[in-house]
């Protein structure tokens, strides 16, 4: 029979995931979960697929914390409903190499089985990311860009 989660459940995750402790991360993990963060790779390396517990496990202890090391995640939303969970939070770290403050907000879909994640699905406003990753606003001028790719034009 399904077991449900709970809110306590959900945020003692969060706690082993900010303490970057493999041991303490291991066991909220299935073996072979599937993890989903989108957002730009070129610049937040920690994006992307991936798929097993060790892959998952050196995303957040070591490819998270090159990128920026988190100092606080505020749970804003979170809906239970069985085995599956859905958060709305906000994110501040400190981007390694600049030591500028990076905050984004993020939802989060996750998916429990027997007491472990097999599903993690997470949205981030990459966009207000990636501007604070490079330190100045990405220019979206008006101005139409217009390519010549074959007999098709694109703009």
């Amino acid at each position: 029979m399904a077991q449900p989660v709970t809110r306590e459940f959900i945020e003692s995750f969060y706690r082993a995931r900010l303490a970057r402790d493999p041991e303490q991360i291991a066991p909220y993990l299935d073996d072979d979960v599937d993890w989903l963060i989108t957002g730009p790779i070129e610049l937040l390396q920690f994006c992307g697929q991936r798929r097993g517990k060790a892959e998952v496990i050196d995303t957040i202890v070591r490819l998270m914390p090159s990128v920026m090391h988190v100092t606080k995640l505020e749970l804003e939303s979170l809906v239970i409903d069985g085995e599956r969970a859905a958060a709305f939070n906000r994110l501040t770290g400190i981007q390694s190499g600049t030591g500028r403050v990076i905050t984004y907000y993020q939802a989060q879909f996750m998916k429990f089985r027997d007491g472990k994640l097999v599903e993690y699905r997470a949205i981030i406003d990459s966009f207000n990311a990636a501007e604070q990753m490079i330190g100045h606003p990405i220019d979206l001028s008006d101005q139409p860009r217009i390519l010549d790719i074959g007999d098709r034009i694109a703009v």
